[in-house]
């Protein structure tokens, strides 16, 4: 297969290049370069008799973008904390994740990290099911389930006392109290299938009773979940608000601060020195202060949005500027999926130029993510995974909220384009 590229992103330099050819060989990358048929039109080509040529010669072809903090599994946040997860089945639970898996892949969103469920290896089984050629959806590194403190962030809180003690094991997997607890059930989710491991540090804006800037782990819980994901060659992504559960996260040797909310300039300087990353999603307070008054949500969590929103940016703003790495995270399933690249646009806001803000989701998240030899450029022996947009998102970073073509391993997913392909 040869795809023809008006102008390509490469991701590892930041800059645009025109007139490329990608060659493809199964489901890899196999050469990239100069597009010397150019000047005999899109119809002169010296292509064999078996070879699709696509024609993306007036697009922009970018390597396909990775979201490196989703929620596949489940519907869209309700805003009024998890305790209706009892009224609703795994199974409930897989099928919306069907659907998701086809929104995000359709954006352009070719791989996820998806940074856990409260129903444990659903997502587990979703990757499963793309993998098989089963479910139609971006590659996707799983964290199983949460592990998290009791009546804590990723824990399903609200419910009655009486019944609290019943809820299923599966949306309680990974609760954990102490330093014991915490290696045991890391150990049980890395055996159920799970990439990673996905700590909840602090509490959090969208579950009820839980504050965000309140540590929920010690340092020495969080550093027993990252030794023992060691073990296992694999790391820690913490979900921390408060500048103290950050803190103690960045010391106890955690990959990734997932929001970052309330960080400090100590937190600043401890992830810059440490390479810790930062995933921020800085985009999605504003879909919950929008959408959230507009349809009712819990007092509670908008107060809780309110108090974090500003500051997250005004932290995040300070971390482009100290240096700390980047990858793009949205959150998406608090908001509708398909929705991603409206946070680019927010990264250029606060700070970060257009070719930065699109490598963190790209060169950077796939480094993050350890798969640099799989995903996140267009270059020879990785996964020919392409979009194509039509304009230059260099000069609008909005572009990409306008998906036109989408391949994954090869295989063309989406062409809104109305032709072009031979």
């Amino acid at each position: 297969m040869v795809v023809r590229a008006g102008r390509l992103f490469d991701a590892a330099s930041g800059e645009m290049r025109r007139s490329q050819v990608v060659t493809i060989r199964g489901d890899r990358i196999e050469s990239v370069g100069p597009d010397t048929s150019e000047s005999a039109g899109p119809d002169s080509r010296t292509a064999g008799p078996e070879t699709t040529v696509i024609d993306l010669s007036d697009h922009v072809v970018l390597p396909g973008l990775i979201d490196c903090h989703a929620h596949l599994i489940g519907e869209v946040d309700s805003g009024h904390g998890y305790a209706s997860l009892v009224q609703r089945s795994g199974a409930q639970e897989a099928l919306s994740g069907v659907r998701n898996a086809r929104e995000t892949v359709n954006a352009g969103f070719t791989t996820v990290r998806d940074v856990g469920t409260f129903r444990a290896f659903v997502d587990v089984a979703l990757r499963g099911a793309i993998e098989a050629g089963d479910v139609v959806g971006p590659r996707m590194m799983c964290a199983g389930a949460y592990v998290t403190s009791s009546w804590g962030g990723g824990d399903v809180t609200g419910l009655a006392v009486d019944v609290d003690e019943v809820v299923p094991r599966e949306l309680r997997f990974g609760v954990a109290n102490s330093v014991d607890e915490v290696r045991a059930v890391v150990r049980r989710i890395l055996h159920g299938g799970a990439d990673f491991i996905k700590m909840i540090a602090t509490g959090a804006v969208l579950t009820e009773g839980t504050v965000p800037g309140a540590p929920e782990f010690s340092e020495a819980e969080i550093r027993a979940a990252v030794e023992e994901s060691a073990l296992y060659g694999t790391w820690v992504a913490a979900h921390a608000h408060g500048a103290e559960g950050i803190k103690r996260a960045v010391r106890a040797g955690v990959r990734s601060i997932e929001h970052g909310s309330l960080m400090d300039d100590e937190a600043i300087e401890l992830m810059a020195e440490r390479g810790v990353w930062l995933v921020a999603d800085i985009w999605f307070g504003d879909w919950i202060e929008e959408h959230g008054r507009a349809h009712g949500w819990s007092p509670e969590v908008l107060r809780k949005n309110e108090e974090t929103t500003d500051a997250q940016r005004r932290g995040f703003e300070k971390c482009v500027k100290a240096g700390v790495k980047l990858a793009f995270g949205t959150d998406s399933g608090g908001y509708p999926h398909g929705m991603a690249a409206r946070q680019f646009a927010y990264m250029v806001r606060h700070g970060m130029t257009s070719a930065p803000a699109i490598q963190s989701a790209t060169v950077a998240a796939a480094e993050l993510m350890g798969w640099q030899d799989r995903v996140g450029a267009i270059e020879p022996g990785r996964f020919a995974d392409l979009i194509a947009v039509r304009r230059d998102p260099l000069a609008d970073v909005d572009a990409l909220t306008d998906v036109a073509f989408v391949m994954k391993g090869g295989e063309v997913l989406k062409d809104a384009r109305g032709g072009g392909s031979s």
